[in-house]
């Protein structure tokens, strides 16, 4: 009898344990007065805040799972009891059964202790008979209700949708209808925000393409424009409808023309200028031959006057075209006692003779505008380069009448040079030297 009382007391406080290690398992929290039931709050009651819609999802799914780990670390420790619970229970019905075998002749003896060492049992074995199987009824019922549980465990290889469905199945019935509703919430609102994307992808789509269009037609004018421009020899109204504009006073900016000169006894040169440089207005042209890269320069250099050079020989012109205007200027010489001329506006300022007499100008040059050559089409010199515009470069291998000048310097004559013609094909710029319209009686009447 006393391992029977025995028995029954480690039952009762393995079902103390079990019941303290399976309870403990589950926190119950209080939900705050008018709030929603939900598993959105935290241990303080506080409602947990979300930033957007995904991180609540992201939440609940991660509630969810750990949810699921901790049913599955219960149901494998319920397990073990369960086993443990049927080798007891197995235990206890084996001592029943003997117990009711002895009853009879342990009777007497039993009376002889005066004593019950086991005051929570009945004294009667009857009672303690019934006792037991109230007991084994109890732990069957335990089991069959663990084993139903352990039956709704999901396993590893079941889907979300599925997790989450078998993670809901035990809760109570407010709490899925909750969760689902949630799910639902943010399941619409991930659809409505992927739309949006979609929009915005098409509007930037369509925004590209129109912009591409625009491009396109864009391209496509500039391309007929520079097609219409090619197909025009020049840019020009007429050939010699142009200026060349030399704005500074540097060692790299120049005009060349293309043509060279022959071997001259006379010649003379006629061209428009425009210019304010001071002090002097610099190198308008110089011709330079191998061996001689003076041979024919017109040039003002610092407080110097207006100088004609010819095989570096010097004579001085009373010319005055620095005031920022349009002047005429001829020039004329022949190789016949060194005489020459200057024109200023179509007038006739002053004549000399002895520049290089009885020199010819020898050929095979170059023509360079608006920079004095110290070799032949280079070392240019800064302080005597040209500052300004000029138009209307013209030369002729003999010298001209005072009445063709004259025609000449008021428009009512045009007779571009029999040597250098002005046109544009004819005349190359660099170094930021440019080339611009100009028809230069209009100019020089809106000048005047």
């Amino acid at each position: 009898m006393l391992i029977l009382f025995g028995l029954l007391y480690l039952v009762s406080g393995h079902l103390v344990r079990t019941q303290d290690a399976t309870g403990s398992r589950f926190v119950c929290n209080a939900i705050p007065p008018g709030a929603e039931p939900g598993c959105g709050y935290g241990y303080t009651g506080n409602r947990i805040p979300s930033s957007s819609a995904e991180e609540e999802l992201r939440n609940t799914i991660i509630h969810l799972r750990e949810t699921i780990l901790q049913q599955k670390e219960t149901i494998v420790s319920q397990q073990g009891t369960i086993k443990e619970l049927n080798s007891k229970l197995a235990r206890c019905e084996a001592a029943a059964d003997d117990s009711q075998s002895k009853t009879r002749g342990q009777g007497s003896r039993r009376k002889d202790y005066g004593k019950n060492t086991m005051g929570d049992l009945p004294r009667d074995p009857g009672d303690t008979i019934d006792q037991l199987g109230k007991t084994m009824q109890s732990l069957k019922g335990r089991l069959e209700s663990l084993e139903q549980q352990s039956v709704r465990l999901p396993n590893s290889s079941m889907s979300l949708t599925n997790t989450v469905s078998s993670a809901l199945a035990p809760l109570p019935p407010e709490l899925r209808d909750v969760l689902r509703l949630r799910l639902g919430a943010l399941e619409t609102q991930l659809l409505r925000k992927v739309a949006e994307l979609e929009e915005e992808k098409s509007q930037l789509y369509n925004e590209t393409a129109a912009h591409r269009q625009r491009t396109e037609i864009a391209l496509n004018t500039l391309m007929e424009r520079i097609n219409e421009l090619e197909k025009n020899n020049n840019a020009f109204k007429s050939p010699e409808d142009f200026k060349v504009s030399l704005p500074l006073r540097t060692n790299y900016l120049y005009g060349r023309i293309k043509k060279s000169l022959p071997e001259m006894y006379a010649f003379t040169v006629c061209m428009w200028l425009k210019s304010s440089a001071s002090p002097g207005i610099g190198t308008p042209f110089s011709y330079g031959v191998p061996g001689q890269a003076n041979e024919i320069v017109l040039i003002e250099w610092g407080n110097n006057p207006i100088e004609l050079l010819v095989n570096d020989k010097v004579a001085q012109l009373p010319l005055s075209v620095s005031d920022g205007r349009w002047h005429h200027i001829c020039i004329t010489w022949t190789t016949r006692d060194g005489f020459w001329e200057a024109y200023q506006d179509g007038e006739r300022l002053g004549t000399g003779d002895n520049l290089a007499p009885w020199h010819p100008i020898k050929p095979g040059g170059v023509i360079i505008l608006g920079q004095e050559q110290d070799i032949v089409g280079g070392r240019f010199d800064a302080t005597q380069a040209f500052v300004g515009e000029l138009s209307q470069f013209n030369m002729w291998d003999r010298v001209l009448r005072p009445v063709d000048i004259v025609g000449l310097a008021n428009c009512s004559a045009y007779m571009p040079g029999n040597v250098v013609p002005w046109v544009d094909a004819n005349v190359e710029v660099f170094g930021g030297a440019s080339k611009a319209p100009l028809e230069i009686c209009e100019e020089r009447a809106f000048d005047s």
